[in-house]
C-alpha cells in the first residue's frame, strides 16, 4: 500500500474519533522493504456496537473482527488470549476498551509481527521487533507462544520466506518449538490447517526450510513421518526441480517432495494432512512419471504410461505430466508428446467400423496406440 491510500485510510470518516494502527505483517514488510499488498488493523478503545454503527460487517466467530464497508479490509477490536484447551482454537478470548495497544501485540507469535503503526508514521514497538528485523531473528514475544502449536508451523514458514534474507530463528524459540512438538499439542491440529500453513510455506521462496525448521524441533515426526532418513534428502532436492506449468508451484513442489516415497507412504501422509484429491493426485502421477523415466523407454512402458494416466480421456494430465518430463528429461520430451498424440488418434469408430466388437475394440485400440507409439519411438531412437 503507498503511503498516499495509507494515510487515506486513516482519514476515512468512519475511522473518526477512533484510535486504529496498522499492524503485524504489513508493518513488518514495510521495514523489510517486502510488497505488502494486505493491511490489517486494530481499533483501541472500540465495542462492537460502535464498530456496527459505523457500518463495519462483523465477521469474527470467536472474536470481534469487522471488514469495512467498503475497502473489505479487516479491523480486529484489541484482545487479549487465555489458553483454555488443546489445538489452534483452543483459546479463550477477551476482547473490551480496556484492552491496550500493548496487551494486544504482546498475544502474537513473533517480534516481527508485534510491531503496529500510528497514523503520523510512528512504529509502537514494545518486543523489539525491530531490533530482531535488523538482526535477522525469529524470536517470538512470550512463553505464550508454546500455547498455540499452529506457531511452530508459523515459525518455520516465516523461515521459509525470509531464509535468503538472512533470517534464523532464535535458539530460546528453538527451544520452545521443541517443548511444543514434545507436548504432544501439535497432533490436536486440524490437518487443514497444517496444510494450509504447508502450502504456504512451499510457496515462499525457500521451502526446504519449512521442512528443515520442523525436522529440527521434531514437528516432522507429527506431521511428515513419511518424510524420515533418505527420502527427506532426496525430497528437498527433488523440489528444486518443478515445471512452471501444468499446476501451481506449491502443489508441484509438494508433489516432488513426496516423489522418494512408495504408494503406501504418499497415500498415508495425503490422508493425514487431508490433502486436495488434485494434490494427492498430481503426487501420485508425478512419482508415476519419475518411475517411468527411471526406467528403459520402451513402447511399452510408453503405453502403460499414458494407460495409468487416463490419457485417453483426460488428457489434460499427460500435458501435466509432459511438463514434468520437460524438466526431468528435455530430450525425451518432444518424443513422449509426439508419441502420445499418435496414440490418442488411433480411432475407436473405425475399429468398429473395421468388425471390432466388445472387448476386442479395447485390445484392438491397445495393439493400434501400441503400433503408433513403436513408430514414433523408433523414428526418435
Amino acid at each position: 500500500m503507498s503511503a498516499t491510500r495509507q494515510q487515506d485510510s486513516w482519514r476515512d470518516p468512519l475511522l473518526k474519533g477512533l484510535e486504529v494502527y496498522r499492524v503485524g505483517g504489513a508493518v513488518r514488510d514495510a521495514l523489510l522493504g517486502w510488497p505488502v499488498y494486505d493491511n490489517d488493523w486494530v481499533v483501541v478503545g472500540a465495542t462492537p456496537e460502535m464498530m456496527r454503527a459505523r457500518g463495519f460487517k462483523p465477521v469474527g466467530r470467536d472474536f470481534p473482527v469487522f471488514l469495512h464497508p467498503d475497502t473489505a479490509e479487516e479491523y480486529a477490536l484489541a484482545r487479549t488470549e487465555r489458553k483454555a484447551g488443546h489445538g489452534y482454537g483452543g483459546f479463550e478470548v477477551h476482547a473490551s476498551p480496556d484492552v491496550t495497544l500493548e496487551e494486544d501485540l504482546q498475544r502474537r507469535d513473533l517480534t516481527i509481527n508485534a510491531m503496529a503503526e500510528a497514523p503520523n508514521g510512528a512504529i509502537i514497538d514494545p518486543y523489539d521487533g525491530r531490533r530482531d528485523i535488523e538482526a535477522r531473528v525469529l524470536r517470538h514475544v512470550s512463553n505464550a507462544f508454546s500455547e498455540d502449536p499452529l506457531r511452530v508451523l508459523r515459525t518455520a514458514r516465516f523461515l521459509a520466506r525470509y531464509a535468503e534474507r538472512g533470517f534464523c530463528i532464535a535458539d530460546e524459540t528453538q527451544t520452545l518449538m521443541t517443548q511444543v512438538s514434545a507436548s504432544g499439542e501439535l497432533e490436536h491440529l486440524a490437518a487443514e490447517r497444517v496444510w494450509v500453513e504447508s502450502e504456504k510455506a512451499l510457496g515462499e521462496p525457500v521451502p526446504e526450510a519449512y521442512f528443515q525448521a520442523l525436522k529440527a524441533c521434531g514437528a516432522l515426526d507429527v506431521w511428515f513421518a513419511e518424510l524420515a532418513g533418505s527420502a527427506f534428502d532426496a525430497g528437498l532436492a527433488a523440489m528444486a526441480v518443478v515445471p512452471t506449468h501444468g499446476a501451481t508451484q506449491p502443489h508441484w513442489r509438494y508433489a516432488r517432495l513426496v516423489s522418494a516415497l512408495d504408494d503406501d507412504q504418499r497415500e498415508a501422509l495425503a490422508a493425514r494432512l487431508k490433502l486436495p484429491k488434485e494434490v494427492t493426485q498430481l503426487a501420485a502421477h508425478s512419482a508415476l512419471t519419475q518411475q517411468f523415466l527411471s526406467d528403459a523407454l520402451t513402447p511399452d512402458a510408453t503405453l502403460n504410461w499414458l494407460a495409468r494416466l487416463d490419457g485417453w480421456r483426460r488428457p489434460e494430465q499427460v500435458e501435466t505430466q509432459l511438463a514434468l518430463v520437460k524438466v526431468l528429461s528435455p530430450s525425451q520430451e518432444a518424443m513422449l508428446r509426439q508419441a502420445w498424440q499418435q496414440a490418442a488418434a488411433v480411432s475407436p469408430k473405425a475399429l468398429v467400423d473395421a468388425g471390432y466388437q466388445g472387448a476386442e475394440i479395447g485390445k484392438a485400440l491397445d495393439q493400434e496406440r501400441l503400433v503408433a507409439i513403436k513408430r514414433v519411438l523408433s523414428e526418435g531412437a
